[in-house]
């Protein structure tokens, strides 16, 4: 499925859009006025208000029954295209470069322009994201291409189609293609048409995205990233419930996902002992979520399997599907997944010479409220490069005004212009 000028065409018409695709964009760069944000958010808050009111249940509803997950993720996500949020979005990121012009001095002025065109290569794992890219790359006026990620519901196009619907000069600004991933010469012609090209994604996605990207255009990467938790044994069932909660419900599939919990201790007795308490509440959790796949259920108990034949069956806790491994390393990496995770030691002392090493890979920390000598642990795990700090259970959470990765995404898809008066 296609999205062109607003209006939706199927696949077969790929190659004939896309040659004409270049001169359609020039020629709104040329001929279209600035994109304002106001113009954008109106849009934006009206589609979100129809969101609230029902209007799209028949899409909605299904999605969040497949994936288990409550009507009140759907409003937290869906808060992000409010007026409310994408205004304070605006001031966070733009600051006074919101205003237009500014005087630098007596003589010069400055003022940003956006990038120009750019081209969204986006994951499947968060089903809004996709438009959510789009909808960035608008508030600053850009001309935006979307590359749909593999197994996408028709969501993306919906809700950008509709946004059109509710303002039509955005229909000069928005291409979706339906590409797939195996088609790289399609890929890299969209690609060399952007001034930057956006990639969402693991490790894979940024070393295709290097070997594609034209030397004149840039790169723009959010991912992949590794996320855990860190406690102490003040932690309460409670906090621990919000976790093990957070993880079923991702599946551990987000980059905020918690792969694992380190343990502000050198004890092994204390990690063994912490395991058998999180285990029961881990398999009521999950037992009562029920977003364990019955495949992934199997999956995981052959690994587990595996990990008991090559002698670690003393380290393991396991029920229903779900398992927590104790190790004694403290390397930092991906959990099996789908509610396995890992407990390892790390005293706070250590926290920056063990993580600093995986600056690049670092995003969300959740830690227990009352944890003992909370200061010190938050300074280390920024300054080895954690970009977010949350409560137990809030790994996943999206704030309006929150960066991407430690950056914000807004002020990567402009340029800063300097001219005289």
């Amino acid at each position: 499925m296609i999205l062109y000028k607003g209006n939706i065409y199927p696949n077969d018409k790929q190659n004939e859009l896309i040659s004409s695709l270049k001169e359609d964009m020039l020629l709104t760069l040329q001929n279209n006025g600035t994109l304002s944000y106001q113009t954008v958010i109106s849009a934006c808050d009206k589609l979100y208000q129809r969101v609230m009111n029902h209007e799209f249940d028949d899409v909605a509803l299904p999605l969040l029954k497949a994936l288990n997950m409550p009507y009140s993720a759907l409003e937290r996500y869906a808060n992000c295209f409010s007026k409310e949020g994408l205004l304070k979005k605006i001031d966070i990121e733009l600051g006074e470069l919101k205003n237009g012009v500014l005087s630098l001095d007596n003589d010069n002025n400055r003022y940003y322009e956006p990038l120009g065109i750019l081209f969204h290569i986006a994951a499947g794992n968060v089903d809004l994201l996709p438009a959510y890219s789009v909808v960035e790359g608008l508030l600053v006026g850009n001309i935006n291409i979307l590359k749909l990620p593999t197994g996408d519901n028709g969501l993306s196009v919906l809700l950008l189609k509709e946004l059109i619907k509710e303002e039509p000069l955005l229909k000069d600004y928005i291409y979706v293609f339906d590409v797939p991933s195996t088609e790289v010469d399609t890929i890299k012609e969209l690609s060399n048409l952007a001034d930057a090209t956006i990639v969402w994604g693991g490790d894979e996605a940024q070393r295709a995205a290097r070997a594609f990207v034209d030397i004149h255009s840039s790169i723009i990467s959010w991912g992949h990233k590794i996320s855990f938790s860190y406690v102490d044994n003040s932690v309460t069932d409670e906090e621990i419930e919000a976790l093990c909660k957070s993880i079923c419900l991702s599946n551990q599939l987000f980059c905020s996902s918690s792969q694992g919990i380190y343990m502000n201790t050198n004890s092994k007795e204390e990690l063994h002992s912490f395991a058998k308490r999180v285990l029961p509440i881990f398999a009521k959790v999950s037992k009562e979520m029920n977003t364990l796949p019955l495949t992934m259920k199997a999956k995981n108990s052959l690994l587990i399997y595996n990990e008991k034949l090559e002698g670690n069956a003393p380290n393991i806790y396991n029920q229903d599907g779900i398992s927590i491994i104790v190790k004694d390393d403290d390397k930092l990496e991906l959990s099996y997944l789908f509610q396995n995770i890992w407990i390892k030691a790390l005293k706070k002392e250590d926290i920056i010479r063990v993580l600093k090493p995986n600056k690049n890979l670092l995003q969300t920390v959740s830690i227990n409220i009352n944890i003992k000598d909370k200061e010190e642990i938050v300074r280390n795990l920024a300054k080895a490069g954690v970009t977010r700090i949350t409560p137990l259970g809030d790994n996943s959470r999206m704030l309006p005004g929150e960066s991407h990765d430690g950056e914000y995404a807004l002020r990567r898809y402009i340029r800063i212009v300097e001219t005289i008066k």
